[in-house]
């Protein structure tokens, strides 16, 4: 596994990832972060942390895929209350930026299956 510098990614990238998407997957469901909208039906589906740790990208999908890119919208707005919110359940020296994006992987996975059944017909 490596990033787009060809880097490979560090145990302590993916730890530090995991530590942060486990605590923003429950500031979500427990609307922690004040935000204004409904947070208990977002998944996060990853987080990729830059190689100094300071900018954690976090990868997200509504429930359903429903209103996805209002919904990165509203939270790429308010990302500093989901970090402050994230400073109460996470101890490091540098809290990470965090910038979120829409995880594409499902539609991209839904793609491909619909390519393979149109090729077994």
């Amino acid at each position: 596994m490596s990033n787009k510098l060809g880097k490979p990614v560090s145990q302590r990238q993916l730890r530090v990832g995991e530590m942060i998407k486990q605590s923003l997957g429950m500031i979500f469901v427990k609307n922690e972060a004040k935000v204004p909208i409904e947070t208990n039906g977002i998944t996060v589906t990853e987080v990729k942390m830059s190689q100094d740790l300071k900018i954690a990208k976090a990868f997200v999908l509504p429930l359903g895929g429903k209103n996805a890119e209002e919904t990165i919208k509203v939270l790429r707005s308010f990302s500093f209350l989901v970090r402050k919110a994230l400073s109460k359940k996470i101890t490091m020296k540098f809290l990470p930026k965090i910038l979120f994006a829409k995880d594409e992987s499902f539609e991209y996975a839904e793609k491909i299956e619909n390519l393979i059944k149109q090729t077994n017909k």
